[in-house]
């Protein structure tokens, strides 16, 4: 989701959902997590950490997903005696990372408390704000590009310090109506995720159906000489650039990993930091380019795609090797099937390389090794033919799935953005109306100043007992 927000005129408030200064749905009311008395506690660094469960596990960015859950896939554990902990019912806060990412945020629904990272702040809000409700909408305003206008840049990633996180506007519905909200989004979230499950079996079924093609092609000529990869170049393997992503739409466009895994060159590129002339001079596509994925997933890592268009229409990024084959010998739609194949994919899979915890890696010399039959070029040339009348026939299924994913992407918009528009659910008269809440909010901080100025610091503030 990409529903930008933009800056109230003349005011350092950012407008937020439910229409910024407009007026709110009746009931409503729109506070700072300061004035909502939210507490917000970081977590610690951790320099030793281990994945055989000694210890306690320590939630870290990479534990909070792109649709707000949490994923405990991959968890370190930590020896640590602090309280510094997240309980069943928290709500767990990206501060660090990069510019992309801070301001994700997950409901936490551990049974059992667990660490977190510094990179991570925790959130505790009274009884009169929901938990999921805050979850929700806070990473509504990540998806919306909320945090990008707040956040403080660093060398290599980019935060949002604790005075900027109390600062930021929430909408609050009645407590009553908060808790139709979560119940509401959750159900529909469960409908779009389904459908979302559906749709990468069908990608992966497209994949495989296009690899059981080029293995059904290049099966027919085994017979021909068998060429190492290596000796089919007119120029070395090269890798790309190293670059950031910009966020204002500056900067040289450049291909995305999806541009390779789904085989779609068309639009599938960011904008990325202007680089030395020097370091890209060489990195500019040119038609018939291959590109592999030397990183990804343990099942993309490897995967292959042929580039048609215009020459120096964009760079492309480290984490592709660029293959330009001599077609003198061998046509590169040709070598961009044979490296389809389920050999060759296998061969990159079974052989990537990785530290414990990342990306599977290949390099260059893994893909300059591998070989396959080279038949003359006509006989290639009817072997692309052949595949091309195939890949027609499978080209609605490949367009359907695009089409399913962008509807997802937008279904979720129009949830989220009816849940904090106050549409979504239907008001009732019989709700307290949020300002009440915040009215007696406002109340206990007030007699909780009070009795500090009176007690040691240390004394309970009471607030908590109002909504028991």
């Amino acid at each position: 989701m990409t529903l930008g927000l933009g800056a109230d005129s003349g005011d350092s408030r950012k407008e937020l959902p439910g229409g910024g200064a407009g007026e709110l749905p009746r009931g409503w009311a729109r506070v700072t997590l300061g004035d909502l008395g939210v507490d917000v506690q970081p977590g610690f660094a951790s320099g030793k950490h281990n994945r055989d469960g000694d210890g306690i596990v320590h939630l870290r960015p990479m534990n909070i997903t792109r649709n707000g859950a949490i994923d405990l896939s991959d968890v370190r554990y930590v020896d640590d005696e602090s309280d510094r902990r997240i309980e069943y019912g928290d709500v767990l806060f990206n501060n660090t990372n990069s510019p992309a990412l801070v301001g994700k945020t997950a409901w936490v629904d551990s049974l059992e408390p667990v660490a977190y990272s510094n990179h991570m702040t925790r959130l505790r809000g009274p009884n009169a704000l929901d938990g999921k409700f805050l979850a929700i909408q806070l990473h509504y305003l990540w998806a919306s590009g909320y945090f990008k206008t707040v956040l403080n840049n660093h060398v290599n990633q980019a935060s949002v310090s604790r005075k900027v996180l109390l600062d930021t506007e929430i909408m609050v519905p009645p407590l009553a109506e908060q808790r139709r909200i979560v119940v509401q989004v959750e159900q529909q979230i469960n409908h779009i995720e389904a459908g979302e499950d559906a749709l990468i079996e069908a990608t992966r079924r497209a994949s495989d159906l296009r690899s059981s093609i080029a293995d059904t092609t290049i099966s027919q000529h085994s017979n021909a000489p068998w060429e190492r990869l290596q000796d089919l170049l007119s120029e070395p393997l090269r890798n790309g650039v190293s670059a950031k992503a910009t966020t204002d739409g500056t900067g040289i466009r450049t291909l995305t990993l999806t541009a390779v895994t789904r085989n779609d060159f068309s639009s599938q590129f960011t904008k990325t930091t202007s680089a030395d002339p020097n370091r890209i001079k060489n990195l500019w596509l040119e038609d018939q380019d291959i590109f592999v994925q030397r990183s990804n997933s343990a099942e993309l890592v490897g995967t292959s795609a042929i580039y048609r268009g215009e020459n120096n229409w964009a760079i492309y990024p480290d984490l592709l090797i660029r293959v330009r084959v001599d077609q003198t010998r061998v046509l590169p739609e040709y070598a961009a099937l044979a490296l389809r194949t389920n050999r060759i994919r296998f061969h990159f899979r079974q052989n990537a390389r990785g530290l414990s915890g990342s990306m599977p890696k290949i390099d260059q010399a893994m893909i300059a090794n591998v070989d396959f039959p080279v038949p003359s070029l006509r006989q290639q040339r009817e072997a692309i033919e052949w595949v091309m009348r195939q890949e027609a026939a499978i080209a609605p299924l490949a367009a359907s799935v695009g089409e399913a994913q962008t509807e997802s992407t937008e279904l979720r918009a129009a949830l989220l953005n009816a849940a904090f528009s106050g549409s979504l659910v239907p008001q009732s008269p019989s709700d307290e109306p949020a300002s009440a809440l915040l009215d007696r909010i406002r109340a206990a901080r007030e007699a909780s100043h009070m009795r500090d100025s009176r007690k040691p610091r240390s004394a309970p503030s009471g607030q908590e007992e109002l909504f028991q």
